[in-house]
């Protein structure tokens, strides 16, 4: 056991780069498990960063100097930030609120179509007890949230100075990593040893594919909510942009957001057309709009990021977002691409024979 041991580690560690490596991965690892709520700025400004990068590099290409282009970007992006803010999240706040106050209403006449089932199906031998018991749970269950969403609401007051110093600082480490973007890098290769070309090679294919990551699921995440606001809109669905945002925002996680906004979109459109044509109709038309989200919108975007097998990116979402909560689910596709990137470059030396 102890030679086959010795054997594995001699054909994958005996390049020292590739000990290096290992070394790096694993203490950046524990520093984000670590520090993961006191790097959150780091990371949102990581993101931005990423976001705006390829706008001013095609500025930088047409003779812009780079300080320049990096202000233009971020101030056009900062100011539609904060259109969208002003405009869209009152909106969503007093959708939220309204649903709120319709819930009451929506469970009781739950609770009556569930109580109809024994009459309607009686060969189900459905129980009655059973169903109020399910119902008063589901009842504590959305009364315990509602409660959750308030105590959120009120920590979030208190943390107003907090978030005003991120509202200053994440702009700020955005603007630098745009503008100083080559001294930076530059400043991080002083900390490698000379022989670094495994960890480099393996950075390098890993920052393109990331970048163009953060900006395909950007672009994917309005044009699915644009898409899907329009056609609740145009069909008459309560709480639509709500709902549309919930539809956005579900592709950070694949296949398995889908899944779970479905239920949200069902039981509103139920509750406000029932079993009839319109219901019907609106779950064709959300179901067209997945359709078209996996088989158009993701391959154009990310064909040349995500070339990893469907269980092998929801394995990394349960692995990540488990590891790092909500940072690695949405950081899980590149994540996994990374691992893939460093199983292909990582050196081995088959030909190894213990003495």
């Amino acid at each position: 056991m102890l030679e086959l041991i010795q054997t594995w580690y001699q054909r994958h560690f005996s390049d020292p780069q590739a000990v290096i490596l290992a070394l790096f991965l694993a203490i950046t690892a524990m520093v984000i498990w670590l520090f993961g709520d006191i790097l959150a700025p780091l990371l949102i400004a990581a993101i931005f960063a990423y976001l705006l990068e390829g706008v001013v590099q095609h500025l930088d290409r047409l003779g812009m100097p780079r300080p320049l282009s990096a202000s233009l970007v971020l101030g056009v992006f900062l100011l539609l930030m904060l259109a969208l803010l002003l405009g869209v999240v009152p909106l969503l706040v007093q959708q939220v609120t309204q649903l709120f106050n319709q819930l009451p209403a929506m469970m009781a006449r739950g609770q009556e179509e569930l109580l109809r089932l024994p009459e309607t199906y009686p060969t189900l031998n459905i129980n009655k007890e059973w169903i109020n018991s399910f119902i008063n749970s589901i009842r504590g269950q959305v009364l315990g949230f509602g409660s959750t969403v308030v105590s959120f609401s009120l920590a979030n007051v208190l943390n107003v100075f907090a978030f005003a110093i991120y509202f200053i600082l994440v702009p700020m480490m955005v603007f630098f990593a745009l503008k100083d973007k080559r001294q930076l890098w530059n400043w991080l290769l002083n900390f490698l040893p000379n022989r670094s070309d495994l960890s480099i090679r393996v950075w390098e294919e890993v920052d393109v594919k990331i970048a163009s990551y953060v900006r395909g699921k950007f672009i994917e995440i309005m044009i699915i909510w644009a898409v899907t606001y329009v056609v609740f809109a145009v069909m008459g669905l309560n709480y639509s942009l709500l709902l549309s945002f919930l539809v956005g925002i579900s592709v950070i996680v694949p296949f398995v957001g889908a899944f779970a906004v479905t239920l949200p979109v069902a039981i509103i459109a139920y509750f406000q057309w029932g079993l009839s044509a319109d219901f019907y109709w609106l779950l064709f038309a959300y179901v067209i709009i997945q359709v078209l989200d996996g088989n158009v919108v993701v391959p154009v975007l990310f064909s040349e990021v995500v070339n990893l097998h469907p269980l092998a990116i929801i394995v990394a979402v349960l692995f990540f977002g488990g590891l790092w909560g909500v940072w690695g689910v949405f950081f899980a596709i590149p994540l996994a691409t990374f691992v893939h990137a460093l199983l292909k470059a990582w050196p081995s030396s088959p030909s190894y024979e213990p003495g």
